[in-house]
């Protein structure tokens, strides 16, 4: 019915088209139109006997590429570290993208060539081959989101081998039609035969014999025509660069796979190598290899650390904590903790597995680790290794009081009791290096952990009760201790002081010897000035005695003594010409040591202020 439906749609369309043509002439072109010419593609039987479904089909995948298109417009992008989401952004970005001219060009409506070309000319749709860009980027897309990434690498790659072969059977019988069925014994053989006549069995010969040429296995008939040579040569071709893709691909996953055991799980081989170079009994190596078969057939992971650092801090936190943080918060002196303390905790547990028999701690044992249980049977024995006082199931803990190092602990941080494993059992430790480092930054959180700690030492009778010489003792020794801390401060502080007196102390020198520099020539300059006033005083004294010559006989008599006299006079004035400079030149250097002290003072007090911001 729906091959009739179709039929009779392409032949109304034609008879509109002939409607003003004769009637004679109209149902000519009514009888070829209900015997359209078969432009035959490959396994044209198939295409004959299901037209409809192979028309849905089509038409369901161009709605598909229709949908894909559209959503394009609505895609969104990254634009630095932010996604866009700006409708009108989005269409912009699109349109001018060549995968938008790609899409288009897809979507063109060649169909329309079956109404020239006829209903059985598939090779009008040969532009939906613009489109396997969007198949590649999708299987990337899956591949990068599946969780088993290697199936799908193999998958995939077997698809597209798939994919080749089929393509390459159509082919060949497309050349066996081209050169004659049953023609000689390399083509696909004469279709008037029975045996090869149905449909089903020229598809699977067809693709048998493709498979053949493709992977060169088996033998495959000599070709005796020139086309024949020629496909067979660029099959050849085609079957050494799959070989290649095949191996590489598949050498790819095997050394993946192997990988990503080495990461999980430690080298098995390279401990048994260890083992039976040292010759290690063969009970011991039998232990060996069933813990490390239980590590793989359970898939135990015991190197989650070296795992996630491959992922920031903020990812490896959350990871960590969606895992271990239920199991952290059973223990009873982490409950009630800040969430950031139990989060920095929760990156320093480190995954073990013990086999049956195996003991985790024994009695007497310093303990630098505690245990939380994940999964299996723990019992406490005696030193017999026999008598069983409790068995630890899931969730249980134990060594929490030995990494918290409590003063008065009458154990001294020693194991209280032997633990042993029943069976294969998981647990998580926390080391005490690890919680000691932690909680560095958390003082708060220390004192908690440890008043929790006592309380259960109490409760048990562990916690020895301090006399008060002892907490004396304990107090001089916080006092010394914290004494030595001051003390070591003080004398960073000091060398500190030291290195900035120094300092100024040079830049004082320093100003000094400007200030020196420009006073270099003030004292020849005031030896001048007191000279000139010297020899001025002389030629008026010298003037007053001339005037004096005139007078009487008694100063003539007595002019020698005047004279004497008042040489001694010139001499004392001299003296007191000299003592007057020495005094200005005292002044002057007065002066420059009060500038200097005043320009030492505000330097000092600069620095002083410098120190203090």
């Amino acid at each position: 019915m729906n091959t009739n439906l179709w039929t009779r749609i392409f032949a109304l369309q034609r008879i509109n088209k002939n409607a003003d043509v004769e009637e004679n002439k109209g149902e000519e072109s009514n009888k070829k139109k209900e015997e359209t010419p078969k432009i035959k593609t490959c396994f044209y039987a198939i295409e004959e006997t299901y037209l409809a479904a192979w028309l849905t089909l089509d038409y369901i995948c161009d709605l598909i590429f229709v949908l894909d298109t559209v959503i394009g417009f609505r895609t969104g992008f990254l634009e630095q570290g932010i996604m866009v989401r700006d409708l009108s952004r989005l269409k912009t970005r699109y349109i001018r993208s060549s995968r938008f001219k790609w899409d288009i060009a897809s979507l063109l409506p060649t169909d329309l060539l079956y109404l020239k070309l006829g209903i059985h000319t598939p090779l009008v749709r040969v532009n939906r081959f613009l489109r396997t860009g969007r198949l590649n980027e999708a299987l990337d897309r899956m591949e990068t989101r599946t969780s088993y990434p290697n199936t799908f690498r193999v998958a995939k790659l077997m698809l597209y081998i798939f994919v080749l072969i089929h393509w390459n059977a159509c082919i060949y019988f497309s050349l066996s039609n081209y050169i004659g069925f049953g023609a000689d014994p390399w083509v696909y053989p004469n279709i008037s035969d029975p045996d090869f006549a149905s449909t089903r069995r020229q598809y699977f010969y067809c693709f048998w014999f493709s498979t053949l040429i493709l992977t060169t296995v088996g033998d495959t008939p000599t070709p005796e025509r020139e086309e024949e040579y020629l496909f067979l040569v660029a099959d050849m071709l085609i079957a050494v660069l799959v070989f290649a893709s095949v191996v590489g691909s598949m050498g790819d996953v095997i050394s993946s796979l192997r990988d990503r055991d080495n990461v999980f799980f430690p080298n098995h081989e390279l401990v048994k190598g260890y083992l039976r170079s040292r010759r290690i009994s063969k009970e011991l190596q039998k232990r060996v290899n069933d813990w490390y078969q239980h590590l793989h057939i359970n898939k135990k992971i015991t190197r989650e650390n070296e795992i996630l650092q491959h992922l920031p801090i903020t990812l490896q936190t959350a990871t960590a904590v969606s895992v271990h943080l239920p199991i952290l918060s059973k223990v009873t002196i982490f409950q009630n903790c800040e969430k950031s303390l139990l989060e920095q905790l929760v990156l320093k547990l480190t995954p073990q597995v013990y086999s049956p028999g195996e003991y985790v701690c024994k009695k007497g044992d310093v303990g630098h680790e505690m245990y939380i249980i994940k999964e299996g049977k723990l019992a406490v024995v005696a030193d017999d290794g026999v008598t069983q006082f409790a068995v630890l199931g899931d969730g249980n803990f134990f060594g929490e009081i030995s990494i918290l190092n409590i003063k008065g602990n009458k154990s001294g941080n020693r194991r209280t009791a032997n633990i042993r494993s029943i069976g294969y059992s998981d647990l998580f430790s926390l080391s005490k290096e690890n919680l000691t480092e932690t909680l560095l930054e958390y003082p708060a959180a220390k004192r908690l952990l440890e008043e929790k700690g006592r309380q259960i030492l109490t409760k048990m009778g562990m916690l020895e009760e301090t006399d008060e010489g002892e907490g004396e003792v304990e107090k001089t020794e916080d006092k010394v201790n914290r004494l030595e801390a001051c003390l070591e401060t003080l004398h960073t502080k000091l060398a500190r002081l030291i290195a900035e007196l120094e300092s100024s102390a040079r830049k004082m020198m320093q100003r000094v010897e400007q200030l020196e520099l420009q006073t270099e020539g003030w004292e020849g300059i005031v030896a001048e000035g007191a000279q000139e006033e010297i020899e001025e005083r002389e030629k008026v004294k010298e003037r007053e005695i001339g005037d004096g010559k005139g007078e009487g006989e008694k100063e003539d008599e007595e002019e020698p003594v005047v004279e004497g006299e008042r040489g001694e006079g010139d001499g004392g004035e001299e003296s007191l010409g000299e003592k007057k400079n020495v005094k200005e030149n005292e002044i002057s250097e007065k002066e420059k040591e009060e500038t200097e002290e005043e320009l030492i003072k505000t330097e000092t007090h600069q620095d002083q202020k410098r120190d203090e911001k």
